[in-house]
């Protein structure tokens, strides 16, 4: 019913930066709360930011750093990551509150983007 599609992980060295995308397709009414989680190898899976209503919150250990945003016209959700760290190498995911045209609410996951941070 609906899709969650992330994009522009990669490699990055220490210090950098990478922008990462969540495209949302499907039957949808309309989005409510959007977030990002990551996954480290060996680890749970942890809350990275969220967006709601406008207001976006962070982690600890992304505050400063990443900065959350949303484009609702395209469903999409992005995550700007500066000043990346090695602890930063995660498997990142797009988590989002979709009503659908049916007004139906789900929670629905991307299937994830690899972010290396390493020299």
């Amino acid at each position: 019913q609906v899709q969650l599609v992330e994009s522009g992980g990669g490699l990055v060295q220490p210090g950098g930066s990478l922008r990462l995308s969540c495209a949302a397709s499907g039957s949808i009414f309309t989005i409510n709360d959007m977030g990002w989680y990551r996954q480290a190898p060996g680890k749970e899976r942890e809350w990275v930011a969220v967006i709601t209503m406008g207001t976006a919150n962070y982690a600890d250990s992304v505050k400063g750093r990443f900065t959350v945003s949303r484009d609702n016209t395209k469903n999409t959700l992005y995550l700007q990551m500066n000043s990346l760290k090695p602890e930063d190498t995660a498997v990142y995911y797009c988590n989002a509150d979709v009503v659908l045209q049916s007004r139906s609410i789900i929670n629905t996951w991307g299937q994830g983007t690899l972010v290396t941070v390493s020299s």
